[in-house]
């Protein structure tokens, strides 16, 4: 049986081989063009950050607002000239936004491409920050550093994820507010794509543990997925933040639903027929992404 250190290893070179580019397929900076052949990036370039930003975004359209890209879930204007972590910076998207916003930013990732990649975008966008390379599970710096953390995403590829939240909560100061993103495990991408068509309609879960279909057929599933992915639950969250925070907020987002719902309900135009406010009330309980925040409770 593979240790937590050697899994933990296989993450971050599995990471490292293959970042979050956003493109047609993870890892790739190849991009699907409206007209044409695919477009290709070179890491690192203006282009591709740009590429990177432009896909990212159209992603998670209802979190913007004229404030500003993720302005609907990030408090950027409180913690203008505070200290703001992010674990887990990827190609420095949102720290980038939090250093537009006047956030003294850091930012972390446990895999050395995404800490090169986030250090370069901000040389190029000429935005100050600390950005360097740490384990969410050890974090190098003292208790109560920070007075706002988030995390997008990342967490769920904790092999302890327990022990993560721990850190994240030694980071912030007392009465320190957070947001983290986290995958469901009751959404309809989870309980159809996965458990439904891959599980069962494809027979892998006969063959794969309830981890390893998970991990399987998220990120890079395109690639036999990554090493470690496992989304939670609401119920679990309640438990594993019962000790740390207060005035404690989990809602999904729902922003893929637009693609799942067709694949389920494979009709010419399902997306008019069925009500808007339908929509959003199956976004609301059954999106693949959970946004949990509140406050350090001590």
């Amino acid at each position: 049986m593979a240790t937590q250190q050697t899994v933990k290893e296989s993450i971050r070179n599995w990471w490292a081989a293959a970042p979050m580019t956003y493109g047609s397929v993870h890892g790739d900076a190849r991009y699907a063009a409206l007209r044409g052949p695919d477009k290709t990036c070179e890491l690192g370039t203006r282009e591709f950050f740009d590429q990177v930003d432009q896909t990212f975004y159209s992603w998670n359209l209802p979190l913007h607002t004229d404030a500003g890209y993720f302005s609907r879930v990030f408090p950027y204007d409180k913690y203008r000239g505070h200290d703001v972590l992010e674990i887990g910076c990827g190609m420095g998207t949102m720290a980038m936004n939090w250093a537009s916003h006047g956030a003294d930013i850091t930012a972390v990732d446990l895999n050395i491409t995404s800490v090169v990649q986030t250090k370069q975008r901000f040389a190029l966008f000429g935005l100050p920050g600390s950005i360097l390379q740490a384990d969410a599970n050890k974090l190098p710096f003292p208790s109560a550093s920070f007075d706002y953390l988030y995390s997008w995403g990342v967490l769920h590829h904790s092999p302890d994820l327990e022990l993560s939240l721990g850190e994240v909560f030694r980071m912030l100061r007392p009465g320190g507010e957070f947001g983290i993103m986290l995958y469901n495990r009751r959404s309809l991408l989870y309980l159809y794509r996965i458990l439904y068509l891959e599980g069962f309609l494809h027979s892998e879960a006969e063959s794969l543990t309830s981890l390893e279909l998970a991990s399987r057929y998220t990120d890079g599933w395109e690639k036999e997925g990554n090493p470690h992915t496992w989304p939670v639950t609401d119920s679990e969250l309640r438990t594993l933040f019962a000790p740390h925070a207060r005035d404690l907020k989990i809602r999904a987002l729902g922003t893929e639903l637009d693609n799942v719902l067709p694949q389920m309900i494979p009709l010419p135009g399902v997306q008019r027929w069925l009500p808007r406010m339908a929509r959003k009330a199956w976004a609301r309980r059954l999106g693949w992404s959970l946004w949990i925040s509140g406050a350090k409770s001590n």
